[in-house]
């Protein structure tokens, strides 16, 4: 599974991914860091990966069609807690389920969305 991961995710959460076999893509110190959300998202769906990041905003397309979208929205974030959010959500559901899925991780519960719209 391809995996984008916005500059706020750990860089341990990003080595940990590569070490359990994702495809990781991480923009942190490329020509693409900073860019806008609209940018990020239109990177997300041509290269057609998950988007892992703490950005709420990217909510608003949760009923488009995506790729999947994980939205790590802890009240006292940590790298080490941001770490682990990922890493559990990523247990929880397949690689099949994230096409349209969008999950936010917050404190003590996930909620979950599946878009029912066509890529």
């Amino acid at each position: 599974m391809k995996i984008l991961v916005d500059e706020n995710i750990p860089l341990i959460t990003v080595k940990e991914l590569i070490l359990q076999g994702y495809d990781v893509m991480d923009i942190r110190g490329t020509d693409d860091q900073g860019i806008t959300d609209e940018a990020l998202w239109q990177m997300v769906q041509d290269l057609q990966c998950l988007l892992i990041t703490t950005d709420k905003g990217f909510t608003i397309h949760r009923d488009e069609p995506h790729h999947g979208i994980l939205i790590i929205r802890l009240k006292q974030p940590s790298r080490q807690k941001i770490h682990q959010h990922v890493l559990q959500a990523l247990k929880r559901h397949t690689p099949k389920e994230w096409p349209g899925l969008m999950v936010v991780m917050r404190d003590a519960i996930q909620s979950t969305w599946k878009s029912h719209a066509k890529k």
